[in-house]
């Protein structure tokens, strides 16, 4: 450090010339970035041809698309809805989304920060040997502010690590969203499975005890020899098969139970235990929105986990950057400006001040090809965002695909199943009659109440397909999730870079 009183400016200079360098910086190497095509039709497939267009499920033209309706909404069952915000409140899968966005800001935080001068304080002492041989010894102590290896960034190869750190940020917040959907969606799902428990567990103890009375009177015909003991032991077996569907059926709720228990992150006691579907059926259960469709280019837009796949390509396109600059000179400066003396006692004293500057310029020659296969690297990390970015398009596709094949079938299904249900009403109180009167044998009798009870528990398990499939079109559609006015997303943009 030198010394002299003619360098007392040497701060301001120093100053000067930092902020002229980061002036200068600006240029990228980022390629340009164009989406991909979406490898997808432009229209969904449909089921013309095999379900009549009177017996598909279609939306009103004015409804609003799924990602403009928020979930209290489109769920109109009150205790769904509490379940729901308990579930946003203490999941553990949405708190662990929330905390990596925080990370993620944090990290371009740290990228964001390497544009910009390091600058410290510090005071520095050294002794050593004079090297004419008298045994003396030199002292030298500086004091003041340092700029430490700042990198002028000529050729962005900083810049284009902060956008890639950016392009993971904004990709963690779009993380956080799916997770929100998927969450919404799966609380639902839970919930009308528990609905469809409770009514298959009224479905089977009804059939029990109508078969232990069968049973009874079973028993006593063969007690007084009017049948055989075949009858009885038929009778007797499908009885404990009922016994068996019953254990079932108590063992699903418990499970379904304790998945609603998971999603919500918390027991299921106080108000929440209030609010599960108990002595409640799916024929309970309050209808939902019919949300259209819309356009698979809309996927693009509205789907927060397709965004998310673009945001990351976004982050390989800036890495690419990142890669080309390494091949260009690294200019890095060092500099400091403070006070200089021989002694200790008088290292701030008047006429002690001065600056140093120290510039380095590195030109990679030889790296062994390092450098060449940093590119490689990133611009096959480029190839593989892309075609995870097609992959998710590709998957959001199907989802919704598959969510219009349930709209538009399982309606008609559930028609015709409970059709078949009623029938086998008819026939069960038919054959049981005709074996009262001796007419048919209980073989007949036996078969009837058999394929009313599957019947019966085929309609409940087709409404239930029915509910949850609108529950997954709304979730596919981008629903669970929807986006803040503007003036309110321009304020927590505000706030967000405030916080930084």
């Amino acid at each position: 450090m030198s010394n002299s009183p003619s360098r007392l400016s040497g701060l301001p200079q120093l100053l000067a010339l930092a902020a002229a360098a980061a002036l200068l910086t600006g240029c990228s190497m980022i390629p340009k970035y164009e989406r991909p095509a979406a490898p997808v039709a432009d229209q969904y497939p449909t089921t013309s041809g095999w379900i009549a267009e009177s017996a598909q499920t279609q939306p009103t033209p004015n409804t609003p698309a799924a990602a403009d309706i928020e979930w209290q909404a489109f769920f109109s069952d009150p205790q769904l809805r509490k379940l729901i915000d308990a579930a946003l409140r203490n999941n553990r899968d949405l708190r662990i989304a929330v905390l990596n966005i925080e990370q993620a800001r944090a990290q371009y935080g740290i990228r964001r920060a390497d544009q910009f001068p390091t600058i410290s304080a510090g005071i520095t002492g050294s002794r050593q040997p004079n090297a004419n041989g008298n045994g003396s010894i030199s002292s030298a102590y500086t004091g003041g502010l340092l700029m430490t290896s700042y990198e002028l960034d000529f050729f962005g190869r900083v810049a284009s690590l902060k956008e890639a750190a950016l392009a993971q940020y904004l990709a963690t917040e779009e993380g956080r969203k799916t997770t929100q959907i998927s969450l919404i969606a799966a609380v639902a799902n839970t919930y009308l499975a528990l609905l469809a428990d409770e009514e298959l567990l009224a479905i089977t103890q009804q059939t029990l005890a109508t078969r232990e009375e069968s049973l009874k009177l079973s028993k006593l015909r063969f007690d007084n020899g009017v049948t055989s003991e075949l009858d009885y032991r038929q009778a007797e077996s499908v009885t404990e098969g009922a016994r068996v569907a019953l254990a079932q059926q108590v063992r699903q709720r418990a499970l379904d139970q304790n998945a609603l228990t998971l999603l919500l992150g918390q027991p299921l006691t106080g108000e929440l235990a209030v609010a599960l579907p108990a002595g409640k059926g799916l024929s309970d259960a309050p209808m939902m929105i019919d949300v259209p469709a819309g356009l698979p280019s809309d996927l693009l837009t509205r789907r927060p986990d397709v965004r998310q796949a673009e945001q990351q390509l976004l982050s390989a396109n800036a890495d690419i950057g990142a890669a080309r600059a390494a091949f260009f000179p690294r200019i890095s400066l060092t500099a400091s400006a403070g006070s200089a003396s021989s002694h200790l006692s008088g290292l701030f004293k008047s006429g002690s001040y001065g600056w140093t500057m120290a510039p380095q310029l590195i030109l990679p020659l030889f790296d062994a090809g390092r450098n060449r296969a940093g590119l490689d690297s990133a611009n096959a990390g480029r190839d593989i965002a892309i075609a995870q970015y097609e992959k998710s398009v590709q998957t959001a596709f199907r989802e919704v695909a598959d969510a219009l094949a349930g709209r538009a079938t399982l309606g008609e299904q559930l028609r015709a199943q409970q059709a078949q249900a009623n029938s086998e009403a008819t026939r069960f109180k038919l054959a049981d009659l005709r074996y009262q009167n001796g007419i048919a044998s209980y073989l007949d009798q036996l078969d009837a109440q058999r394929a009313l009870f599957a019947a019966r528990q085929a309609v409940v398990q087709t409404r239930l397909a029915q509910l949850q499939s609108q529950v997954t079109l709304y979730k596919t559609l981008g629903g669970g999730w929807k986006e803040p006015p503007p003036e309110e997303a321009l304020s927590l943009k505000v706030d967000t870079r405030l916080s930084r």
